[in-house]
């Protein structure tokens, strides 16, 4: 496939309308809408919530909250695309994979600025993201040797065994403020691989960088409508959890809401993913090597605003090497 190169100021324009260049984000005051059938949606619900710049505290944009009806639009849009897709050759979607991985390296700093403006990790470890993220692209790119089915001869007496691999369907995500490319690419990369369509419901505290995403999806040759974006609070999330043409369910964030998401979903006979909180004790022991110990706990504890999920939040000192770490993380946290 030909991929088509752009302006970073066409694709922004694509998105907001009004950018001087990509990876700024929406301009002040202008409301982020919904990425529906490969096109940018306003949104009609009238709800909506804030946007903030963690620079500096204010108010950047706001964001649409999808009404039941938006999320059924999404998710109807999804069921009809997807039977496409799962027939389209394993090839074409391999292609389409290349490209979109192809237009995600090349769009990189633009994303990578977008979870900058809006979650506040630095521009390094927003780029850091950003990798992580192509790495599940890679994977999916390759998907299509691991679709094959099996066939076992004589497992029993007269018995063969056929397995026959299908995509589900309409596949959902919700997807947490602290990674708002690295999660959404976990999920979406591999389920669309495999045939499914997806709908995305990322997190309304920093939501642009999905639609980006979505964009280079559809420029890569994404048949509209196979990928979805939905903006909410738990309105669109419980309609997504319960609706019946919804048949799996991928989630990551607190693990209140996790043991909310599998109950629901899993109630509703949907296959469902949920991931909760997962903060980590590190325990220090005496004839631990000093510098390293006190690297390690400034580089988890304050990375990412300490908010990766493999954060550390709590050191636990054994005995008298308490004092000299107490002292080597203070020096640490000065100069940061």
């Amino acid at each position: 496939m030909e991929v088509t190169e752009a302006s970073d100021e066409a694709v922004a324009s694509t998105l907001f309308g009004d950018l001087e260049s990509a990876g700024r984000g929406p301009a002040a005051g202008t409301t982020i809408g919904h990425y529906l059938a490969g096109r940018l949606q306003r949104g009609g619900s009238g709800r909506s919530g804030p946007v903030f710049d963690p620079a500096t505290g204010s108010e950047s944009g706001r964001v649409a909250f999808a009404s039941v009806e938006e999320v059924d639009l999404a998710v109807a849009t999804a069921k009809e695309a997807q039977h496409g897709w799962a027939r389209t050759s394993l090839s074409k979607r391999t292609e389409v994979m290349f490209s979109f991985r192809h237009l995600l390296h090349q769009h990189r700093e633009e994303l990578a600025r977008l979870v900058t403006r809006e979650h506040g990790k630095v521009l390094s470890d927003a780029l850091g993201e950003v990798a992580r993220g192509l790495e599940n692209v890679e994977f999916a790119c390759g998907l299509g040797q691991l679709l094959k089915g099996g066939h076992s001869l004589d497992v029993s007496t007269g018995v063969d065994v056929h397995e026959v691999r299908q995509p589900l369907g309409v596949v959902v995500g919700i997807t947490p403020f602290n990674f708002p490319v690295m999660v959404p690419l976990w999920m979406l990369a591999g389920a669309i691989a495999c045939g499914n369509a997806f709908v995305l419901k990322p997190s309304e505290k920093d939501p642009s960088a999905s639609l980006l995403m979505a964009e280079l999806f559809s420029r890569a040759g994404l048949p509209p409508g196979v990928l979805n974006v939905v903006h909410g609070d738990s309105l669109a999330v419980n309609r997504l959890l319960e609706h019946p043409d919804v048949a799996a369910v991928s989630f990551v964030g607190s693990t209140a809401v996790a043991r909310h998401v599998y109950r629901t979903a899993a109630n509703q006979g949907k296959r469902v993913q949920a991931l909760g909180g997962a903060k980590n004790h590190m325990v220090v022991m005496p004839d631990a090597d000093l510098a390293v110990a006190a690297d390690a706990a400034v580089s988890a504890a304050y990375g990412s605003a300490g908010e990766r999920c493999m954060a550390i939040s709590v050191v636990v000192a054994v005995g008298e090497v308490a004092d000299p770490l107490r002292a080597a993380i203070i020096d640490r946290i000065q100069r940061l």
